[in-house]
């Protein structure tokens, strides 16, 4: 959530002015400097503006034909630098937010009525965004600072909701099935297909397609109609000229080999052939994950792939250099340097914490959690967390778990729904003379029992301090939000 609080400051000194208004038939007072609070290029200050250099001391209100009720409110956020809880019962975000557009104050409308700090274990469901036709979402891309979504769904879709989670357009692309969905460019999204071969890109606003982007290799025929498995493209440091890091997609041909694709941002030329597998087993698969950590995990990218099967799970992580187009570690389970009495027992889903630089994952059988440091990384690197609390130690097992890391906190969707991890506590401990706090991550769940019963989790992502599930069979897409009072809660 952006941080507008200078903007929201009470009344100063300057321009102590008394300005009448009369909006709607209903009259207003204020100090002059209330409305130059609403910025240099807002309606209210040219008004106050316009007031001050009247001549006549005896001055008429101002009139201004809009709703009186929505100006009070708009008035007091002014004031006070917050919405009153009342006025979110009275109308709704979009009334708000229009109002305020046509002031010029949509900025800090928009400071108010976004959401606070997302805290797992304070988290509600505040709404469920369902597209008007074919509503089952098949990816969804949340890596916007605002809190805006994208929802790919039934028919090649891409529905867009924005900051206030108002739909804003749909748009139909050629697929039949968007399995991958990210943001290239400002309203540019990089989609694929595990049915229709080919990396596409579309202006999301206008629908328009901007280009496709096909793996081939003259000296090899069987290189052809790949389709694409996963799309990693960094949300951050993305110019309006589309400059920044390349995109990196993953693409596999009907007889499984598999490459990575370096992507050029700006041209959307293919730039490299990154780790060219066979994919004639399952440790050289196609990827079904990638995370791009080129800025700061050492200018690699983080591949995953899971294959679950009638005894198990099974699968590996690499680091690929894209200079090199090698790979700087990896591992694979079962085997892959695991402990002995963990045999049998392999991940099933991962995910990379970026600010951490920490690779999470979780284990099919017993549903433990384990984190390894990117910093320390080696044949065995995991530290399996432990739950103090014997209310919370019974979690399940880790099949068809998902692990999304945002801002500390590790979110693990399971069968019997939905925990997080976060920083709840810290130990001191001391390393080489030296005292020092250990950080502990303990857990929590996030959803009840009743949230747990609307069906399995099928897809989460966390950004703009929102927390998105998609379930299995259920149209649409939940909506999560902490509230104001979140920082008084306590862990069990």
């Amino acid at each position: 959530m952006a941080d507008n609080s200078s903007t929201l400051q009470a009344p100063g000194e300057v321009g102590e002015q008394r300005i009448k208004l009369n909006v709607g038939g209903k009259q207003f007072e204020t100090a002059a400097s209330t409305l130059q609070i609403g910025g240099n290029e807002s309606l209210l200050a040219a008004l106050s503006a316009r007031y001050a250099t009247a001549e006549d001391d005896d001055h008429e209100p101002i009139f201004i034909d809009r709703d009186p009720e929505i100006f009070s409110i708009l008035l007091s956020l002014l004031r006070c630098g917050r919405l009153h809880s009342s006025a979110r019962h009275r109308f709704t975000n979009q009334d708000l937010a229009e109002e305020a557009l046509y002031y010029g104050i949509e900025s800090h409308v928009r400071y108010a009525l976004s959401p606070p700090p997302l805290i797992g274990i304070d988290a509600t469901l505040v709404s469920t965004l369902v597209p008007s036709a074919e509503a089952y979402p098949t990816s969804i891309y949340a890596g916007f600072d605002d809190g805006s979504l994208w929802i790919a769904h039934g028919g090649g879709q891409i529905s867009s909701y924005d900051w206030n989670l108002t739909h804003s357009g749909t748009v139909r692309t050629h697929l039949d099935e968007i399995t991958s969905l990210r943001r290239v460019w400002s309203g540019v999204a990089a989609i694929g297909s595990m049915e229709t071969p080919g990396l596409h890109f579309y202006d999301v606003s206008s629908g328009r397609h901007v280009r496709s982007i096909n793996w081939s290799d003259p000296s090899d025929p069987r290189v052809y109609k790949a389709r694409v498995t996963a799309i990693a493209a960094a949300e951050s440091r993305i110019g309006s000229d589309g400059t920044g890091r390349p995109i990196f997609a993953a693409f596999e041909c009907p007889h499984r080999e598999n490459c990575i694709l370096s992507i050029d941002r700006t041209t959307l030329q293919i730039i490299s052939e990154i780790g060219r597998q066979p994919g004639s087993a399952v440790k050289t698969s196609a990827p079904r994950k990638l995370v791009d950590l080129t800025d700061v995990g050492g200018g690699v990218v983080f591949a995953l792939n899971v294959n679950a099967g009638s005894f198990g799970y099974c699968g590996y992580m690499r680091l690929w250099d894209p200079r090199t187009g090698k790979a700087v570690w990896e591992m694979s389970e079962p085997g892959g340097g695991a402990r002995s009495y963990r045999f049998g027992d392999a991940f099933s889903e991962a995910d990379v914490d970026v600010e951490e630089m920490a690779i999470y994952k979780v284990c099919w059988r017993s549903g433990d959690l384990a984190v390894a440091d990117m910093r320390k990384l080696g044949e065995d690197p995991w530290v399996y967390l432990e739950e103090r609390s014997a209310a919370l130690r019974s979690c399940g097992g880790g099949q068809n778990s998902i692990v999304r890391c945002y801002k500390g906190q590790v979110f693990v969707s399971r069968v019997g729904g939905l925990e997080v991890w976060s920083y709840a506590e810290e130990d001191m401990v001391e390393e080489h003379g030296v005292e020092r706090r250990n950080k502990i991550l303990r857990r929590n769940f996030v959803d009840r029992e009743d949230d747990a019963r609307r069906g399995l989790i099928r897809c989460m992502e966390v950004g703009g301090e929102r927390l998105f599930l998609s379930r299995d069979g259920v149209e649409g897409v939940e909506v999560w939000e902490s509230s104001n009072l979140a920082g008084a809660i306590s862990l069990v």
